[in-house]
C-alpha cells in the first residue's frame, strides 16, 4: 500500500506527541480491530456482550451522543441476523487524541478499530494517498438517488464512497422566544441580517441579555455565513480562496456586531461546545445562536432550562431572496482496512447508517437532520419526540424550506489547515485580540495556508 503520504501527514499534524498514548495498546488489531484503542478513552461500553457467540468488532468516535445510536442499532442487528450477532466496542476519545491515533494506526499498520468516525474537517488527511479504508460502494450505490448526494461526494475519492454520512448539517437560527417576546421582536419579521441587527438592538435595549455570541474557537458559524453567499474557504477547482471579498465582509459583520452595533458579545468558552457556553446560554445570556440542526440533541442534553424556549428558523439572509441555510459540519463512518472481518463490519455499517430504519433512527435518537430524504415526511419522523417537545412541531418544515438553498461546501485535503488557522489565529486576531482587520487577518492566514500548500 502506498503509505509515504499518510506518514508524512502523521507527521505533519504532530501526532508523535501521542505515540506514547496510542503505543500502550497497539498490540495488532485482533478479533476487535482497534481493541487496544481503550488508552486515554473518555467513555467505554460493549454493547451486546450478553449475547452469546457474537462477533467483537470495535468502534472509536469523538461525539458521546454517537454511542446512543449504536447502542440502539447493535441490538437491532441482532435481532435482525441472529445468526450473525455481533458484540460492539464502542469508545469515545477527545477529538484530537482520536483523530491522531487513527492516522498513526493507519499508517503503522496495526491498532486501528474496525470501525470510526471521522469529522468532515479531517475526512481528507485518510483519502491521500491509497485511503486505507473499504469502500462501501455496493451497498451506496442502490440507495444514493433516495439522499442529499453531496453528502457521500465529500466522503469519496475517485468514484469510491467510505464514509457513510450522519446528518444533511443544515444550518438554522435557534431563537430563545422568551427573550424575543420581552424585547418586542416578532422572529418571523427577521428576513435578512439586517433585520437580525436591528432585532439584536431591541433585545440589548430591552432585556438582559445580548442578542448574539461571535464564536472565536469554532469555523462552522462563520463558515456557514460565507458559504451563504455563495462563497467558500476553496473554489471549485481547489483554489484558496480565504480572502476574497466575502469572506472578508462576513468577518467583518462579525467584527460590527460586536464592537459598532453592540449587539453581541464573545463566546463564552470561545466555542458553542463549551461547558461554559453551554451553562451560560441555558441561563438566557442571549436571544439566538447559528448552528446546524445537528446541534439539537446539544440543547436537549446540556440546556434543559430551555425546554420549550427555543425556536428553529431559517439563518437570515444577506440579502431578500438570498439563501438562509448552508450545510455544514458532519461525520463519515468508515470501516477500516484492519478489520479481519471486512464482511461483516460493512453489512453492519450499511445497516446501522444507509436503511430507511437508520435515517429515521438518525432523527429520532440523535435529533440530526436524515441526509436520506425520503424519511422525512415519513411518519416516523413526524411522530412526537422529544426534539418536538423541546423545539415546536416545525422542524422539518424549515428543513423543507431551505433544502434548495444549501450550497455544497469544497472539501479538500488542506481543509484541516483553514480549520486551524481559522481557530487558532484569524477569528481571534479579528474579534478577541483586535489586532487586526478582518482583510488583514484574512490575508495573512491566506498567505500561511498557501505556504503550507506548496
Amino acid at each position: 500500500m502506498k503509505k509515504n503520504s499518510l506518514l508524512a501527514l502523521f507527521f505533519g499534524v504532530m501526532a508523535l506527541l501521542l505515540v506514547a498514548c496510542a503505543g500502550e495498546g497497539s498490540s495488532g488489531s485482533g478479533d476487535s480491530g482497534g481493541s487496544g484503542g481503550s488508552e486515554g478513552a473518555e467513555e467505554s461500553i460493549v454493547i451486546g456482550d450478553d449475547v452469546e457467540d457474537a462477533t467483537e468488532l470495535s468502534f472509536w468516535t469523538f461525539a458521546s451522543l454517537h454511542m446512543e445510536f449504536f447502542e440502539d442499532a447493535v441490538p437491532r442487528w441482532n435481532e435482525a441476523n441472529p445468526d450473525r450477532p455481533i458484540k460492539l466496542k464502542a469508545e469515545t476519545f477527545p477529538y484530537d487524541q482520536m483523530h491522531n491515533n487513527l492516522l498513526l494506526a493507519l499508517q503503522s499498520g496495526t491498532g486501528a478499530p474496525d470501525i470510526v468516525d471521522i469529522e468532515i474537517s479531517r475526512f481528507p488527511n485518510y483519502l491521500q494517498g491509497e485511503p486505507q479504508l473499504l469502500p462501501m460502494n455496493q451497498f451506496v450505490e442502490p440507495e444514493i438517488d433516495n439522499y442529499v448526494q453531496s453528502r457521500f461526494e465529500i466522503y469519496s475519492k475517485d468514484g469510491q464512497y467510505y464514509g457513510m454520512p450522519t446528518h444533511v448539517g443544515a444550518s438554522v437560527m435557534y431563537y430563545n422566544t422568551e427573550i424575543m417576546d420581552a424585547a418586542g421582536v416578532d422572529i418571523d419579521s427577521i428576513k435578512t441580517w439586517d433585520d437580525f441587527v436591528e432585532a439584536g438592538k431591541k433585545v440589548v435595549a430591552n432585556t438582559d441579555s445580548m442578542m448574539y455570541n461571535v464564536v472565536t474557537d469554532d469555523y462552522i458559524p462563520l463558515w456557514s455565513m460565507i458559504s451563504q453567499r455563495d462563497s467558500d474557504w476553496f473554489d471549485k477547482d481547489g483554489k484558496l480562496t480565504l480572502d476574497n471579498q466575502a469572506n472578508i465582509d462576513t468577518l467583518q459583520f462579525l467584527h460590527d456586531m460586536l464592537y459598532v452595533h453592540k449587539i453581541a458579545e464573545i463566546t463564552p468558552g470561545g466555542q458553542p461546545h463549551a461547558e461554559e457556553f453551554y451553562a451560560y446560554f441555558n441561563e438566557g445570556g442571549a436571544a439566538a445562536i447559528t448552528m446546524p440542526m445537528w446541534y439539537m440533541g446539544r440543547f436537549i442534553e446540556y440546556m434543559p432550562d430551555l425546554k420549550g424556549k427555543i425556536a428553529v428558523r431559517p439563518m437570515p439572509a444577506w440579502e431578500p431572496g438570498g439563501k438562509r441555510s448552508a450545510g455544514m459540519g458532519g461525520t463519515g463512518t468508515v470501516v477500516t482496512n484492519q478489520t479481519k472481518h471486512p464482511d461483516l463490519a460493512k453489512e453492519f455499517l450499511a445497516f446501522a447508517k444507509l436503511s430507511k430504519e437508520a435515517n429515521i433512527k438518525l432523527w429520532t435518537v440523535l435529533g440530526f437532520d436524515p441526509p436520506r430524504w425520503d424519511v422525512w415526511e415519513s411518519d416516523e419522523v413526524k411522530a412526537d419526540n422529544k426534539f418536538y417537545q423541546y423545539f415546536g412541531d416545525n422542524i422539518f418544515d424549515v428543513l423543507l424550506e431551505v433544502k434548495d438553498e444549501i450550497n455544497p461546501v469544497k472539501i479538500t485535503e488542506y481543509t484541516p489547515d483553514v480549520a486551524t488557522e481559522i481557530n487558532t489565529n484569524t477569528v481571534n486576531n479579528v474579534i478577541r485580540q483586535q489586532t487586526q482587520t478582518a482583510e488583514e487577518a484574512l490575508k495573512q492566514s491566506q498567505k500561511t495556508i498557501e505556504a503550507n500548500m506548496q
